[in-house]
């Protein structure tokens, strides 16, 4: 099966999601039980990243080079980012459902995230580093914009110790598509705000 955007846009509204078996692998669709999700406005960043975002090593941008992010997420010995996905997300940004938020060490691309935009809801996909804590530097910035455009849900899928390590927590499925309704009726953009204040 070949991944639309219109699939994927109705997909997501009905709370599923793909991941491929492996990088050659055929896609799968799920829905969990539980889904993993943040409370955008009473998630903390660590004293340590507002330390590292402060020392203005990195400069974040959004979307200026969003398939080289779902590539780099792709770049390890297990994924579930196969070339479809890739492909399909990159149009999925072009048509403005989907974004990535990039940390640079001057120019050179060194951490960041992605992931797709209903209405007031943000499905984070996948986040990579190649730089010490640079994926949590683009989730603090997540965060902020997510704020600044008034967004209610932020979607992690699974839960893992990485995303529990940022507060990620699990909700039923019953509650999930409770916030998943009332938060893809929502008309949010997702613009930087001029002032971060993480």
């Amino acid at each position: 099966m070949i991944i639309s955007p219109e699939l994927l846009i109705n997909a997501y509204s009905h709370g599923i999601f793909p991941m491929a078996d492996s990088r050659e692998g055929e896609i799968n669709w799920y829905k969990p039980d539980n889904r993993a999700i943040f409370d955008i406005y009473k998630t903390k960043i660590s004293r340590s990243v507002k330390q590292l975002i402060r020392k203005n090593v990195y400069k974040v941008d959004v979307d200026k080079n969003f398939r080289q992010v779902v590539i780099q997420c792709a770049g390890r010995d297990e994924t579930w980012i196969n070339d479809e996905i890739i492909d399909t997300y990159t149009t999925m940004q072009e048509l403005g459902f989907a974004h990535s938020v990039e940390v640079y060490n001057k120019e050179k691309l060194v951490g960041g995230l992605y992931g797709v935009h209903l209405g007031g809801a943000f499905f984070g996909e996948s986040m990579f580093n190649l730089e010490p804590n640079t994926s949590k530097i683009a989730f603090a910035y997540l965060l902020e914009i997510l704020k600044y455009n008034n967004f209610s849900l932020l979607d992690s899928q699974f839960l893992n110790p990485f995303t529990k390590q940022l507060g990620a927590f699990e909700i039923d499925d019953r509650k999930y598509m409770f916030l998943l309704n009332t938060s893809i009726q929502r008309k949010c953009g997702f613009y930087k705000p001029k002032i971060f204040e993480i």
